[in-house]
């Protein structure tokens, strides 16, 4: 496939349904910019836990968000950076996982990160995740794909790599938490989780990494994107 400059693929689905793993391998593949677009919200949530600030004050929390730089290392180890501190580690903690719904639910914070996002965007192309890509932050993206998966696969998902990664945490700690985030993100009033009418939507339980990123760039491909 010919790379193009514009192209534009938007992965959105619920937590654990391997958004980031999925959206990194495609834009490698198809040589694009990867836009971590739910690292930036665990940012502003980790800022906010960091400087004391009460999840529930939404004034304070957008404020911070309008006060926050949040930057993206488009490298190969994708690292975070806010206000100069790297917290590529520290956003995937639990506590930050239980507080960025709160906090990705205010408009202010969306309104500053979709502004921040689309400014990736207009670099060149991009594959990017989240939640809301592919309805509100780029509607007329090239190609859309709506990743899901059974909430048991999708906790053991988000299970193991804490565990990976060091962090004590019980299984059914992992599913308690992401169940009340699927509630808060399909609920929440600003820019709900929901599929774009024009999205394709693929179920990942049961498939591989590879099986899930063969079938998207495959759709590139065909579609001549």
């Amino acid at each position: 496939m010919k790379h193009s400059q514009k192209m534009q693929i938007t992965i959105d689905g619920p937590a654990g349904a391997g958004k980031s793993t999925v959206a990194k391998r495609i834009a490698k593949q198809l040589r694009l910019f990867y836009v971590d677009t739910g690292a930036m919200y665990r940012a502003i949530a980790y800022k906010a836990l960091q400087s004391k600030i009460r999840l529930e004050d939404e004034h304070s929390v957008s404020h911070l968000a309008k006060t926050t730089e949040v930057i993206l290392d488009h490298s190969a180890e994708g690292t975070v950076w806010c206000d100069g501190e790297n917290v590529t580690q520290a956003i995937r903690n639990p506590e930050v996982s239980r507080a960025v719904s709160t906090v990705a639910a205010y408009l202010g914070v969306r309104e500053r990160l979709v502004e921040l996002q689309r400014r990736e965007a207009e670099r060149g192309g991009v594959v990017m995740d989240g939640r809301d890509i592919g309805t509100h932050v780029l509607p007329d993206a090239s190609l859309k794909i709506f990743l899901t998966a059974s909430l048991t696969e999708r906790a053991n998902r988000r299970w193991l790599e804490l565990v990976k990664a060091g962090k004590e945490v019980l299984l059914e700690e992992v599913s308690h938490d992401m169940q009340k985030r699927d509630q808060q993100d399909t609920e929440r009033e600003v820019s709900p989780l929901e599929p774009a009418h024009d999205a394709v939507i693929l179920d990942t339980t049961g498939l591989s990494v590879e099986e899930i990123v063969a079938k998207i760039v495959a759709m590139a491909q065909e579609d001549g994107r």
